[in-house]
């Protein structure tokens, strides 16, 4: 009986001495990196198997053992953890208790609105779309900030953010809207704001500048433009409202057409008069500070100059002349591209590929289509409105037009 006692305590000690040293057994049976994701509801020994089938750990029982001594203070976490090398299991054991789990770099442009986020979102990190804009629908966080907020959006901060797979629509949101009041309060000091500043209106107007153009030194000109019609009575006329209109009807447009600009919306600047209802995507820090000090000119209208920037004018008569001038250099461009395309075509020919003309053919805007801005939905820049003579539509003759 005393030597049956004996042995078995050999063998524990023997199992005790084998486990510790196990423990601190740097292994790696995987190659590249590991992700291996803990489901909520996994138990220990669940943990364990999927680490050791992963290739993370040799065995299970040095992490269980591990897990055991300290169960009383310590609770392995759920989430999404990274192996990238060797670990000892007392190493792994550590990364799960501290819930070391790997974030997910997420970044958001200007000029996203929440349909672009909740895309970006379902792509990089697996949220439902729909539950990620039902949570921008509700307004009660920003309460203090903007009371007439139609929706958060405007106030989810465009930046470069890290998520953990296992985040929630609502804790994106949440560090989204800390990210603009952090910006707000420490980049944009109080002394540096107007008086009355609105902040309902400048960022509402920020949106619309951060859509229309995607140059930083254009941006205060831009809003100048915008204030100066809106001190004048004279409706903004904004492609992009009318963009985020049939967004909000969820009917994405192309380039807008005559008919496009009849949508009823009160986001539609053709249709209403002065700023829409509220931001019409998230602007950046730069975009931001234009609306809150645009620049000191009398413009009232622009136009694309077919190279990133627009051509400003401060009467209906010189805006005329600049959509002319866009006009004749978009039909230039057609003309040399046409000519490249059909030299493509004949170079085709000649090799016995006759089917090498449509694919090398470049595609060409016409001058009625809009510009597409970098940052915004296809077809959502500019589009040159002016200079048609059309007095049953004067309004339209005499739009601001961006990328």
């Amino acid at each position: 009986m005393r030597r049956l006692a004996l042995v078995i305590v050999l063998i524990a000690l023997g199992g005790m001495a084998w486990i510790s040293w196990d423990l601190y057994r740097p292994y790696r049976a995987y190659s590249g990196d590991q992700f291996v994701l803990i489901e909520p509801g996994t138990n220990a020994l669940g943990a364990a198997n999927l680490l050791v089938e992963r290739g993370v750990l040799a065995h299970r029982w040095p992490l269980l053992f591990r897990y055991w001594l300290g169960r009383a203070h310590h609770r392995l976490k759920a989430g999404e953890y990274l192996f990238d090398r060797p670990l000892r299991p007392v190493d792994v054991y550590r990364k799960l208790i501290l819930g070391d789990v790997f974030l997910h770099t997420v970044v958001i442009p200007e000029g996203s609105d929440r349909f672009d986020m909740a895309r970006v979102l379902h792509q990089q990190l697996g949220l439902n779309p729909e539950e990620f804009l039902r949570t921008t629908e509700q307004t009660s966080a920003i309460r203090d900030l903007d009371p007439r907020a139609p929706s958060l959006e405007g106030y989810l901060f465009p930046d470069t953010y890290r998520f953990p797979r296992s985040v929630t629509s609502a804790g994106v949101v949440e560090a989204m809207l800390a990210r603009f009041r952090q910006v707000w309060a420490n980049r944009i000091p109080v002394e540096g704001r107007p008086p009355c500043a609105n902040l309902h209106d400048v960022i509402t107007l920020a949106s619309l500048v951060e859509k229309e153009t995607p140059s930083p030194g254009e941006r205060p000109v831009v809003a100048a433009v915008f204030r100066n019609r809106l001190e004048k009575g004279m409706a903004l006329q904004c492609d992009p409202t009318v963009i985020y209109a049939a967004r909000l009807n969820r009917h994405p447009l192309g380039p807008i057409t005559e008919d496009d600009l009849e949508i009823d919306s009160p986001f539609n600047t053709y249709r209403y008069a002065g700023l829409p209802p509220g931001p019409i995507a998230s602007p950046g820090e730069a975009s931001i500070r234009a609306a809150l000090e645009p620049a000191a000119v009398d413009f009232l209208y622009f136009v694309s100059n077919n190279r990133g920037g627009h051509l400003f004018s401060r009467n209906l008569v010189e805006h005329q002349r600049n959509v002319a001038r866009y006009r004749r250099e978009v039909a230039a461009l057609r003309r040399v591209t046409a000519g490249e395309a059909k030299n493509a075509s004949s170079l085709a020919g000649q090799r016995g590929k006759s089917d090498a003309t449509s694919s090398s053919k470049p595609r060409v805007k016409s001058p009625e289509q809009k510009t597409s801005h970098p940052r915004s939905l296809p077809g959502a820049g500019s589009r040159p409105r002016g200079g048609k003579g059309d007095s049953s539509h004067p309004g339209r003759s005499s739009a601001p037009s961006g990328d």
